[in-house]
């Protein structure tokens, strides 16, 4: 396994799992990766939800580089690949799905999450389109990379759902 990050490689192991795994969140018996996604959503919520699109890609960006040095350093101390208690990669991914969705502009705001989340779920579970294929990359990208474009897909299909209700 490959190390990426010099700055991940000095945090202390409890820390760097507690990170990876959102501290007991990655460690839920049924659907850890839904329930890092639910702690997206929050993220989204409450970082996200009011930014202009410069400062949302910008912070996009480097919640995600932030996740490929985490994981992979998690990914390499753990002698695991993808465990599924981590679960960093689900919650950076999720702001992804709803850059340019007007949520607030909406009647019923909890409409586009709700389905946001269950698009994220549904082509983050099924890795259809290649984007099982990105899961070969190496170290911490192989870990976030296939969960980004799973949410770019689902980012696409809300906007498309979003288009047609109107």
């Amino acid at each position: 396994m490959i190390r990426w990050s010099a700055f991940a490689r000095l945090i202390p192991s409890p820390l760097l799992e507690n990170l990876a795994t959102l501290g007991k969140l990655g460690y839920v018996k049924k659907g850890p990766g839904t329930v890092g996604s639910l702690a997206g959503v929050a993220c989204y919520l409450v970082l996200f939800f009011r930014l202009h699109p410069l400062p949302y890609i910008f912070l996009c960006i480097v919640l995600i580089l932030f996740a490929i040095a985490i994981c992979g350093e998690a990914e390499y101390r753990l002698q695991k690949r993808d465990p599924g208690e981590i679960i960093l990669d689900e919650f950076v991914a999720i702001p992804v799905v709803f850059f340019g969705i007007p949520v607030a502009s909406f009647a019923q705001p909890w409409v586009p999450i709700l389905l946001g989340f269950v698009l994220f779920r549904f082509f983050d579970i099924l890795k259809p389109l290649g984007i099982s294929r990105l899961q070969n990359l190496p170290g911490g990208q192989g870990v976030v990379i296939d969960d980004v474009a799973a949410a770019l897909v689902s980012c696409a299909c809300l906007h498309g759902f979003m288009i047609a209700i109107q």
